[in-house]
């Protein structure tokens, strides 16, 4: 019974793959990285080659390559042959076929006779596949944890935490075949939990690495606008994402960061860092004006006490209206800005040159020099006007 088996399937097989077969790749999608050829055996119900052996390639058959793929055409021993460069292809190492002008004898009998042999099937299995060379995008990422990063605005180590997409794309198929594409397999996505799991791995691993050395030049908050330079410092890491293409054939093209965010704790001390600063700017204001203050006071008190009287009040009265800093004798800057640029010359008493401060001791001289009697009343008020400009 088996071998009746047998010969029935050899026979109905052989026949079948005499067609010739036109193959091509199936419709990748976003992350697909290979896909199995598929054979166009129908065209709007016309067609008569849909029973074909599965794994049959048939001597003259066409391979349509698309742009930015490349066919591998395997065997059972591995890579028989790749076609790089897009267009339209024949095969010519499948099984003899009587449409491509091989004899009765080779392309029926003795495919028939090998066939028996092996229960009905053929020994020649043969597949295409097609590898995706486009730009594989949004590939998503986010950090398990958070990561410590050092801002220097604040001074201090934030917790973070980075969610974003990256895109692959592959340069090298052979490689990427050879060393990346799990052996036996016929559809290969970068959706597949395993690769994911090792390419987000080594990608976090580069990322954070990269972010540690933008620390001494950017906030975080400056972060997503430098998403070209992390792309870059990622592609360089020698330790993980940098090996890439002399490992797997690909290579990062982009890295987009859609939200960086604090963790609790530092978010919390953002927010007290952010309070402190006011709260310390509200002191210094009050301070300075405490500091004014008192200063005016002092002077006013030291011109009480050496008995300056009317010509002390005098003094500050002029020195304010002239925009002048009564403590160190400099003019405000809207005092300038009303002073003409020429004044003519007039018969008023020329202003004094010096400051309020060595106008007040000037007089106190003038007035221990009176109180030794060595000045008279008459010669102690004509200086002290002298002095004070008045």
């Amino acid at each position: 019974m088996g071998i009746l088996r047998a010969v029935g399937g050899a026979v109905g097989g052989t026949f079948a793959d005499q067609w010739k077969d036109v193959i091509t790749a199936r419709p990748f999608d976003e992350h697909t990285a290979v896909s199995p050829g598929i054979m166009r055996n129908t065209d709007n119900g016309r067609g008569s080659n849909g029973r074909g052996s599965e794994g049959v390639i048939t001597k003259g058959s066409k391979i349509y390559v698309p742009e930015n793929t490349a066919a591998f055409i395997f065997s059972q021993s591995g890579i028989e042959n790749i076609i790089a460069q897009p267009g339209s292809y024949e095969y010519h190492d499948g099984q003899d076929s009587v449409f491509d002008g091989d004899g009765v004898g080779s392309a029926l009998f003795k495919q028939m006779g090998e066939r028996i042999g092996f229960g009905g099937i053929s020994s020649d299995y043969k597949e295409i596949e097609f590898v995706n060379l486009r730009e594989i995008r949004d590939i998503k990422f986010g950090t398990r944890g958070p990561l410590m990063y050092n801002d220097l605005f604040y001074g201090t180590d934030l917790e973070i935490f980075a969610y974003g997409s990256f895109s692959i794309q592959i340069g090298d198929p052979v490689r990427f075949v050879r060393n990346f594409v799990p052996a036996n397999v016929s559809s290969y996505s970068f959706d597949d939990s395993r690769a994911r799991s090792q390419i987000l791995s080594e990608f976090l691993q580069s990322f954070t690495l990269a972010l540690n050395a933008l620390s001494t030049q950017y906030r975080i908050s400056q972060l997503p606008a430098q998403a070209n330079d992390i792309a870059v410092k990622v592609a360089n890491d020698r330790q993980n994402a940098g090996t890439w293409p002399a490992r797997f054939g690909f290579n990062i093209v982009k890295i987009g960061i859609e939200n960086i965010e604090f963790s609790p704790e530092s978010r919390a001390l953002v927010q007290k860092y952010s309070a402190n600063k006011m709260d310390l700017k509200a002191y210094e204001d009050v301070s300075q004006h405490a500091s004014n203050v008192a200063a005016q006071q002092k002077i006013a008190q030291g011109v009480e006490e050496h008995g300056f009287g009317d010509a002390g009040a005098m003094m500050f009265g002029a020195a304010f209206a002239q925009g002048v800093n009564p403590v160190t004798g400099a003019q405000s800057n809207a005092a300038i800005a009303e002073q003409p640029a020429f004044q003519q010359p007039s018969d008023a008493p020329a202003a004094s040159p010096m400051s309020v401060g060595e106008q007040l001791e000037a007089v106190e001289k003038l007035k221990e020099l009176l109180d030794a009697g060595v000045l008279t009343q008459d010669e102690f008020d004509s200086k002290k006007k002298q002095i004070l400009g008045l």
